[in-house]
C-alpha cells in the first residue's frame, strides 16, 4: 500500500513544478506528517525531492527529475477511455483505477503541456442522468461492473413482475441511459439480452471467466435494442392533422422516428397547408399526454375516443380562457 502511495506521490511531484504539503496529503489522502515521512522515504531512496520553506513553499523535484514508473496496466488503460464520465466511474468504483492513470499520463506529459488535462476538463463535462431523477447508484453495480471488466460469470437473481429469477449471465457491457444502469448479457442458451441492474437483487461474481464473442460490439448491439424496443413499445395508432407548426415540433413529443417516418409518409398538404399523418404511439393516454403539448397546432382525428378526449379538454381551457383573471366572465 506504501509503495504505490509513493509512487503517486511521486506522480504528483513530477506533473507539476511545486506542490504543497496539504494539496499533497488532500491527493493521497493521509495527514501532513505522513506526506513528509513519504517525502523523506523518497529521498532517502535517491529521489531529488526538495522541500521549499516559508508561506509559499511546496515540494518539489529537483534538475528535471523524470520517473519511468509512468506505464499504464490494463486496467488503469482501460479506465481512462471513460475519464469523460466522471459519475460513471465513481458509480462503477473504478475513481482511484482512472485517478491513477490520468495521473501517470500527466507525468508522462512534457512540461508546457502539463495543464492540458485541467483545461480540457474545464471545457467539457458529461453529466449521466436525466433532470429530476434519482441519482443513486445500483448497489450492486460496482460487483457487476467488476464481473464485466474482469469476463468473469455473473449469478444474479432480479425481479421480474411479481417473482424473482436466477441466472447464470455472461456480462458483456454496462450501458448508462438517462441516469439508468443495463448490463448487455449473454445467457447459456446463447442469446444476448439486456438488464436493467435496480432490479437485480443479488449479484455474485465467481472464478470462472467465460471467453468473449470478438464480433460482439457493445454500441451496435445497443443502438439496435435500443430501437427494436421503441418499436415494439408502439402498439397504437393516431391519426393527426397538423399545421406546419405542429409538424415541425411533432418529433419533440413524441418517439422521434417515429413521427419522421410518418411525416414522410404523409400525402401532401391541404389548401391551409395542414398534413394529416398516422401516427404509432405507446398507448392512447401517452398519446394524450403527448399531444397536449402541440396546444392547437395539432387535430386528432381518430380513434373516437381521443378525440372525444382532446374535444372535451379544449371545451374546458376554452371556458377557462372566457373568463378574465378574477374568475369573472369575460364581458
Amino acid at each position: 500500500m506504501r509503495a504505490a502511495r509513493l509512487i503517486k506521490l511521486v506522480l504528483l511531484l513530477q506533473s507539476r513544478a511545486s506542490t504543497t504539503g496539504p494539496e499533497l496529503a488532500r491527493r493521497l489522502e493521509v495527514s501532513e506528517r505522513t506526506v513528509a515521512r513519504d517525502v523523506l522515504a523518497l529521498s532517502e531512496a535517491g529521489v531529488p525531492v526538495y522541500a521549499d520553506r516559508g508561506r509559499a513553499g511546496g515540494y518539489r523535484l529537483v534538475g528535471g527529475y523524470r520517473t519511468r514508473l509512468t506505464g499504464l496496466d490494463r486496467t488503469e488503460a482501460e479506465a481512462l477511455f471513460l475519464s469523460g464520465v466522471p459519475s460513471a466511474l465513481r458509480e462503477m468504483g473504478l475513481a482511484d483505477v482512472a485517478s491513477a492513470a490520468r495521473l501517470k499520463v500527466s507525468a508522462a506529459l512534457l512540461p508546457e503541456l502539463s495543464d492540458a488535462p485541467a483545461s480540457a476538463a474545464q471545457r467539457f463535462h458529461l453529466d449521466a442522468p436525466a433532470w429530476w431523477q434519482s441519482a443513486d447508484p445500483p448497489p450492486l453495480l460496482p460487483a457487476v461492473a467488476r464481473a464485466v471488466w474482469d469476463d468473469l460469470r455473473l449469478t444474479a437473481r432480479y425481479r421480474r413482475r411479481e417473482t424473482e429469477a436466477e441466472r447464470v449471465l455472461e456480462p458483456y457491457g454496462l450501458v448508462l441511459k438517462g441516469g439508468v444502469w443495463y448490463l448487455a448479457a449473454r445467457v447459456p442458451e446463447g442469446a444476448f439480452r439486456v438488464y436493467r441492474l435496480d432490479r437485480f437483487v443479488a449479484a455474485t461474481a465467481g472464478e470462472e471467466h467465460f471467453d468473449r464473442e470478438e464480433s460482439f460490439d457493445l454500441p451496435e448491439f445497443w443502438e439496435e435494442r435500443a430501437a427494436e424496443f421503441a418499436r415494439s413499445i408502439l402498439r397504437e395508432t393516431v391519426g393527426l392533422r397538423l399545421t406546419p407548426e405542429g409538424a415541425r415540433r411533432l418529433p419533440h413529443v413524441t418517439d422521434r422516428a417515429e413521427a419522421r417516418r410518418a411525416l414522410a409518409a404523409a400525402p401532401g398538404p391541404d389548401a391551409r397547408q395542414r398534413v394529416t399523418v398516422t401516427l404509432a404511439v405507446e398507448t392512447l393516454e401517452v398519446a394524450y399526454d403527448q399531444l397536449l403539448a402541440l396546444g392547437p397546432e395539432a387535430e386528432v382525428l381518430d380513434p373516437p375516443e381521443l378525440r372525444d378526449r382532446f374535444a372535451r379538454a379544449a371545451a374546458r381551457a376554452a371556458a377557462l380562457y372566457d373568463r378574465d383573471a378574477s374568475g369573472e366572465p369575460s364581458p
